[in-house]
């Protein structure tokens, strides 16, 4: 069954992504960009509908009151597709930096654009990323919300975290709040794999790293609040979610949790 209903959610949802992109471009385009958002923010509304209609997954948010007013920075944990598009609806108009590459695809990069996305190369060195710099103040100075996956790619639930210094200079540089968020979507949405597994989970929305701190200092403890909050969660999602086919990686972070725990006894 879960073979089924991973099949039957996938067809769905990438239907459901194409048809709504095509069927809703003459509005988008035509509408104000702040309504045009709407539409991405109600697909991401009904993928959640989706995951639990058919595959049988939900999920709640906890601390959505450490989301400050105006602009910050969101720093989620990144394990799936899922993370990419979940905290839309919570968000008031959040920006992405993504690669150039991704603005060139017919229909999304069109839709990116119109909000205002930033593109990047990620090889590029000097002047550009001096540009995409500017590019993002620009944004952040009407208000808008900058979503920066610190580790920069997907990592499986439980993998050594490997975040990268980027984000520390974007925290020197901008000068704005970081809101950490600690989640494991990994464990039911599995990156490279069309398998979607039913259950519940929760995303944590930390306290805020207010402007000021050393970026060293700050990358530390951003890692540290990060790492200690997401291993809480995988032991309370893992126990919550027993039937859970899990990840080496899940198994053996476990493994080392319950060792501390036990030699702490």
């Amino acid at each position: 069954m879960t073979a089924l209903r991973s099949v039957l959610f996938n067809t769905i949802f990438y239907a459901n992504l194409i048809i709504r992109m095509i069927v809703l471009s003459p509005y988008y385009f035509v509408v104000p960009r702040l309504t045009a958002y709407e539409i991405p923010k109600n697909w991401a509304r009904s993928n959640h509908w989706l995951m639990r209609v058919i595959v049988g997954t939900t999920f709640e948010i906890e601390g959505l009151e450490n989301l400050p007013d105006g602009s910050y920075i969101l720093a989620p944990k990144h394990q799936s597709f899922w993370d990419t598009y979940a905290l839309l609806p919570k968000l008031k108009d959040p920006v992405y930096i993504l690669k150039r590459e991704l603005m060139w695809i017919p229909l999304f990069g069109w839709y990116a654009k119109k909000q205002r996305m930033i593109p990047v190369d990620r090889g590029a060195r000097g002047k550009v990323m001096v540009d995409v710099l500017r590019r993002t103040k620009e944004e952040l100075a009407t208000g808008r919300q900058l979503i920066i996956y610190p580790e920069g790619t997907r990592r499986p639930p439980g993998a050594e975290p490997l975040y990268k210094y980027g984000i520390a200079r974007m925290y020197r540089d901008l000068g704005i709040p970081v809101v950490p968020v600690a989640m494991h979507p990994g464990l039911f949405w599995p990156r490279r794999s069309f398998r979607r597994y039913p259950g519940h989970f929760k995303v944590k929305v930390l306290p805020p790293i207010m402007p000021g701190m050393d970026p060293d200092a700050f990358f530390a403890h951003l890692m540290e609040v990060t790492e200690r909050a997401s291993d809480e969660l995988l032991i309370e999602t893992v126990e919550r979610n027993p039937h859970l086919p899990l990840p080496p990686t899940a198994v053996e972070r476990l493994r080392e949790l319950r060792k501390v725990k036990a030699a702490t006894a």
